[in-house]
């Protein structure tokens, strides 16, 4: 098969449920999830159960050499049409130059399938491009902090569940942009979900995934913005005998970027919905909460803001504070910020 232009992963998936295959797959890239999905799919349903016992391999970088895996690929099927080599901890395997020469004039029966996870080889080495030529390179980049909400967002639409816009910020926040761990946890809201519960909501994520709706660092916030000094002392007292779930670190550093966004913002020409989402690299349904949060804190405030969490960031470290006690340098950061 000619090869095409690079494939997305959704073209890649869609192909192999047509049965249009590829003679050699390099999955690379600092994101693992997509990676384990595409050749997960190749070793499940290539081949049916009794031609995987005798053309199906699965071996792992640290246990081969190239040329190892050169000689398994050149094996002709024995009950199947195809033989399926799949190679993963790929990145560990040292030289990759002699690949060039299978590469040269690959097996048409044969499915190699490398796993090449946790970063790129050298896209300039001969035996990437040549497999380029003649197969799919595929890169799996990792997500951006602000591309996570509409990645879960769209993830339950592909289940046919709908999600609160309240949810996915908790999701987003609690487990960060590992996809792996996210898929696993939607999976766990998917199930568990009440077939008359139409929509993921804030309470199922509570009940279910453990993350609190009321005392987490997006409510920490929406009570600074709204200038509830009640609420905002009692999450952060939540926080304090909860430090294991809500580390001071991870704290400190969403509220620094929701203060840097909101400087951001103070200074945007055009403040419409689409603009602010496109400058923030936010959801749309979060400019609302940078629309109030301006009427709360102007622009000189919200420097003097990111000033004190800077300060604060020092003295959790030691800095001028040898002997930190987070409740205390916390309770310090909310005045500061509220008066």
């Amino acid at each position: 098969m000619a090869k095409q232009d690079s494939l997305s992963y959704d073209q890649i998936v869609s192909d192999l449920r047509q049965k249009k295959y590829f003679p050699v797959y390099l999955l690379m890239g600092e994101e693992p999830y997509y990676i384990d999905v595409i050749s997960d799919f190749i070793q499940n349903n290539v081949l049916d159960e009794g031609e995987k016992e005798f053309d199906q391999t699965i071996v792992y970088g640290k246990d081969v050499d190239i040329s190892m895996v050169i000689n398994a690929a050149k094996r002709y099927p024995m009950m199947a049409k195809h033989q399926v080599l799949i190679v993963k901890e790929a990145q560990l395997i040292k030289v990759w130059d002699d690949l060039v020469y299978y590469l040269q004039n690959p097996l048409k029966s044969t499915i190699l399938v490398f796993c090449y996870k946790y970063g790129t080889p050298d896209k300039r080495k001969k035996w990437v491009q040549e497999i380029g030529k003649l197969g799919i390179v595929y890169e799996s980049s990792k997500l951006r902090d602000y591309e996570i909400g509409s990645w879960i967002t769209k993830y339950c639409k592909s289940k046919n569940v709908f999600i609160d816009e309240k949810a996915v910020a908790m999701l987003s926040e609690f487990l960060g942009t590992d996809l792996s761990k996210l898929v696993n946890e939607l999976e766990k809201l998917v199930i568990t979900k009440p077939a008359d519960m139409p929509r993921i909501t804030p309470e199922l994520v509570e009940k279910n995934i453990g993350i609190s709706k009321d005392f987490n660092v997006f409510e920490l916030q929406a009570a600074l913005v709204s200038n509830n000094v009640m609420k905002a002392n009692r999450i952060i007292r939540y926080f304090a005998e909860n430090k294991k779930a809500n580390p001071l670190v991870v704290v400190l550093s969403q509220l620094f970027k929701f203060f840097s966004d909101l400087m951001m913002y103070h200074y945007l020409p055009d403040k419409s919905q689409g603009a602010v989402a496109s400058e923030l690299k936010i959801n749309p349904y979060f400019v609302k909460d940078y629309q109030k949060a301006a009427q709360t804190f102007g622009a000189w405030k919200t420097m003097n803001i990111i000033s004190f969490i800077r300060e604060t960031d020092a003295r959790y470290k030691g800095i001028d504070n040898p002997s930190a006690d987070e409740a205390d340098i916390m309770k310090e950061l909310i005045f500061k910020i509220l008066h």
